[in-house]
């Protein structure tokens, strides 16, 4: 019979143990102490490098992953930051989302993602399950919550800091933008530029039902009213796009200006107005909302507007940095990253 290796033998002490490898198999596998053992994964610099060494090529032979919840309940500390977003299949949230990871990576922490699917209901869901493992951090997308989840965080007394909206009814620390002022900027900009046949074209998102309430109020202000509005349902896909499109060229007059609650909607009405033979922006112009990576090198190149993304992700981190270092830093703290109107060719 072959012998077996020091993982195989690692691995059917386990089985037969029916229990999980610790820290202190691996110290007595090694011949040292378990707490040099400890120090030789969490505080190398106190252990000479030989002992360090030979501690690191026991761990790897015998498949050992550290517990570090186990570790983190031991400081109060988990070096977990739960990051919730309505979804991950949209590249909208992309740049905020990597900056986010980025920055807490470098500072030693681990990111969670979840998808609440734009539901208040299932972020409830998704909150009753993470605060149960204790992350240091919270971002949430947006400010819209169940009164559970509010009464839920509040009692927890994690760090909370809410992305991409701004709003009086704060949990705790927000960085965002106000997506009414999108919108108000949105009329103001086109109206001056001499359009006024607007329409829009959104899904059924809080945030881009804001922005295009805002466009239409300020619209109203300018004395344009009766604007057609294609609320379709989520997700948002060029389909969708290319449909609010077809929906829109049905009515009369035909728009001047069709105002897109996202990039990806944009792209499909660019889409569909190349398949019609229609001129784009000579026989109708198109705006989207983003500034995913696709728009610039969309044919024509596809004005929007920019969230700054990925200084909202850097100060979403370091909001939490600062109050992870100091519990009483950024008490109540509001960041407006703003936004930025591209103008490329679509208008």
């Amino acid at each position: 019979m072959p012998k077996k290796s020091k993982r195989e033998l690692a691995a059917l002490d386990s089985v037969a143990r029916d229990i999980p490898l610790t820290l202190a198999d691996v110290a007595k596998r090694a011949g040292v102490s378990p707490i040099t053992a400890s120090r030789a994964l969490n505080r190398p610099e106190m252990v000479n490098e030989a002992t360090r060494k030979k501690i690191l090529e026991t761990v790897q032979s015998m498949g050992y992953v550290p517990n570090l919840l186990a570790g983190g309940l031991a400081s109060s500390k988990s070096r977990l930051v739960a990051v919730l977003l309505p979804t991950i299949a949209h590249s909208l949230f992309a740049g905020t989302v990597q900056a986010i990871i980025d920055r807490l990576t470098e500072a030693g922490y681990q990111s969670l993602l979840g998808s609440t699917g734009y539901s208040s209901e299932k972020e409830e869901v998704l909150l009753e399950a993470i605060l149960g493992r204790r992350p240091d951090g919270i971002v949430l997308t947006g400010t819209l919550h169940t009164a559970a989840s509010r009464n839920r965080l509040a009692s927890a007394g994690i760090p909370v800091v809410e992305a991409w909206d701004l709003s009086e009814t704060a949990l705790d620390m927000q960085v965002g933008l106000s997506h009414e002022r999108v919108g108000e900027h949105i009329a103001q900009h086109f109206f001056a530029k001499g359009y006024r046949r607007f329409a829009v074209i959104t899904v059924d998102d809080p945030r881009g039902l804001r922005r295009s309430n805002s466009l239409l109020r300020q619209l109203e202000h300018f004395g344009i009213t009766n604007v057609p509005v294609e609320v379709l349902p989520l997700p948002a896909t060029w389909q969708v796009g290319r449909e609010g499109l077809q929906r829109l060229l049905k009515r009369t007059p035909t728009p001047q200006l069709v105002v897109c609650s996202s990039d990806t909607l944009a792209l499909g009405v660019l889409a569909e107005a190349a398949s019609l033979g229609l001129k784009v922006p000579g026989d109708i112009a198109v705006l989207g909302f983003g500034d995913i990576g696709e728009a610039q090198f969309a044919h024509p190149a596809l004005s929007t507007v920019s969230v700054n993304a990925r200084e909202m992700g850097l100060q979403v981190a370091e909001a939490l940095l600062g109050r992870f270092a100091d519990r009483r830093c950024n008490a109540a703290l509001t960041v407006d990253t703003g936004f930025t109107l591209l103008e490329r060719s679509s208008t």
